[in-house]
């Protein structure tokens, strides 16, 4: 009985100290935080924590791959296996993904890179290579999706996919710099940018076309 208790134990310690190590970096930010810190919030020893993690480098790899790349490759997998026309996918995955961004732990990944990317430009290296080329390649493809369907008409945003995701962003910039000033409702600024974008690049339809 002991042995298998141990067993899963030992298996849950890599999500347990990146858990630990998103609470650190949250708190202290990249640069002050000390794998030391780290290994005393996850209850192990600085020594067992780097036969997971050799630096605190790859540690924050763990996190973006623990926190941030599973949300993104799961929207992206969603949209190859839906049914849904694209702004039918835009209004309803779509939408409700991005709105649970803001309280999300992605907003304290993005925090981080935003103060201290420029800094670490391996870490934003492969923060771009691992998140942010697949989520532009999901945006293109919703895009394209539209298009081909003839639900859009070719604007800008077939060159600026970023458009849809802006308002994620501004949210989040907003949340961590005027909240306390001036709170803003992220869900309505979300669905109001989505209205508006829809608006513009929707294909209008004259009577008599086909479908």
């Amino acid at each position: 009985m002991s042995e298998p208790r141990f067993q899963r134990r030992k298996e849950d310690r890599p999500a347990e100290i990146t858990e630990a190590a998103l609470a650190a970096f949250a708190e202290n930010g990249y640069a002050a935080t000390r794998v030391e810190e780290v290994a005393k919030r996850a209850g192990v020893s600085k020594g067992l924590l780097y036969l997971y993690f050799k630096t605190k480098e790859d540690l924050f790899k763990a996190v973006i791959r623990s926190f941030v790349v599973p949300r993104i490759s799961h929207l992206s997998a969603n949209l190859d296996e839906s049914e849904l026309g694209a702004e039918e996918f835009i209004r309803g995955p779509f939408l409700s993904f991005i709105k649970t961004i803001p309280d999300s732990p992605i907003r304290i990944v993005f925090r981080l890179m935003i103060a201290e990317g420029h800094k670490h430009p391996d870490l934003t290296a492969y923060y771009w290579s691992n998140v942010v080329t697949r989520g532009l390649a999901m945006l293109r493809k919703l895009i394209a999706r539209g298009v081909a369907n003839g639900e859009f008409k070719k604007t800008a945003v077939d060159d600026f996919p970023q458009l849809l995701i802006s308002p994620v962003l501004f949210s989040m910039l907003w949340k961590t710099l005027f909240e306390k000033y001036d709170p803003i409702d992220s869900d309505r600024f979300m669905e109001t940018h989505i209205d508006t974008l829809l608006a513009y690049i929707k294909l209008e339809h004259r009577a008599g076309d086909s479908l």
